[in-house]
């Protein structure tokens, strides 16, 4: 009796630490890739976490994160992918256009969403945003006058402007949609572009003196992870050579830029956990529509335009939802 007692006891051990082990197992495991470093994401990592806490998903306990930082340099993205099909991972969230097609051309199997991507359509990487298809979902900031918008309020608060500095990166293919509407942004404000392209970090300096010899009266940047990751150095050319900015992100006015305008991208990163959330409860990435931005933001330096000796119009300043004093 004892001994039977034993094998019951034994085996019921055994069994317990295999349901143990099997529910550890099915830990989903999401990979995310990050375009620059932690450090100079921090509002968006911690936006993608909290959307996730909100859904009831906690770090480490019941969902697994494999990081994996560009640290601004697109060509690791393929190198990114494939180690990350390596580890199984359930989920790829990525952002921006280079890293979704790293890894729409590493996969087409394991689900991807875009916390944030300029023109899906027009980069070839979904057919339709109502059904995208395939393996792909998420979240797009296209909105065609956006750019003209970004235009029309720098000029707002620079009436004489007539003279405008472009940076690009063109191994960005949102690039070319962006700098159309840029162009016929322009021309309806009578502003003369000077785009100068920076694909690598040691091609800012050629950037900056082709700038400075083209006396522009302000500066501008196309929406770029990669401009992003170097937002600290094209702040700083700007601020020596007193040049009022206009950025695509908050994180550039935080750093001492003019302005800036745009989607809100942290809450495009929270939202983006839903689509993590859906897609490990079964549903498939292609099925689920990509959101457009709802909420879009002003942000403007208010010590940067003291500096600058600028008065910014009552106007922008009533339509600003962040400022910085």
């Amino acid at each position: 009796m004892r001994l039977i007692g034993f094998v019951l006891a034994l085996g019921l051990t055994l069994a317990t630490l295999g349901a143990e082990a099997q529910q550890a197992e099915k830990i989903p495991l999401i990979g995310y890739v990050g375009n620059s470093t932690p450090s100079l994401e921090p509002k968006l990592l911690s936006a993608f976490r909290d959307g996730l806490r909100e859904l009831g998903y906690v770090e480490g306990q019941n969902i697994l994160i494999e990081y994996r930082w560009a640290e601004g340099r697109y060509e690791r993205f393929p190198d990114f992918m494939t180690e990350l099909l390596r580890l199984k991972v359930a989920v790829i969230v990525v952002a921006g256009t280079p890293a979704t097609l790293a890894a729409k051309r590493a996969t087409n199997v394991i689900p991807i969403v875009m916390a944030v991507i300029g023109d899906a359509l027009a980069a070839g990487i979904v057919p339709s945003l109502a059904r995208p298809g395939g393996n792909i979902t998420g979240l797009s900031t296209v909105v065609p006058e956006l750019e003209g918008k970004r235009l029309e309020l720098l000029k707002q608060a620079l009436p004489k402007l007539s003279r405008l500095a472009v940076l690009a990166n063109p191994a960005n293919p949102f690039v070319a949609v962006a700098w159309r509407e840029t162009q016929r942004a322009a021309d309806t404000l009578q502003i003369k572009l000077h785009r100068a392209d920076v694909r690598q970090a040691e091609e800012f300096e050629n950037a900056f003196s082709a700038i400075v010899n083209q006396r522009p009266d302000a500066l501008t940047v196309i929406a770029d992870r990669f401009m992003l990751a170097h937002r600290s150095r094209i702040i700083a050319f700007g601020t020596k050579n007193r040049l009022p900015g206009m950025f695509p992100y908050w994180e550039f006015v935080e750093e001492g830029g003019l302005m800036a305008y745009g989607p809100s991208y942290a809450d495009m990163f929270r939202r983006s956990a839903k689509y993590v959330d859906k897609i490990l409860k079964g549903s498939r990435a292609g099925d689920l529509p990509i959101e457009q931005p709802t909420k879009f933001e002003l942000a403007i330096n208010l010590k940067t335009a003291k500096a600058l000796r600028l008065t910014i119009p009552q106007s922008v300043l009533l339509r600003t939802d962040q400022v910085v004093e």
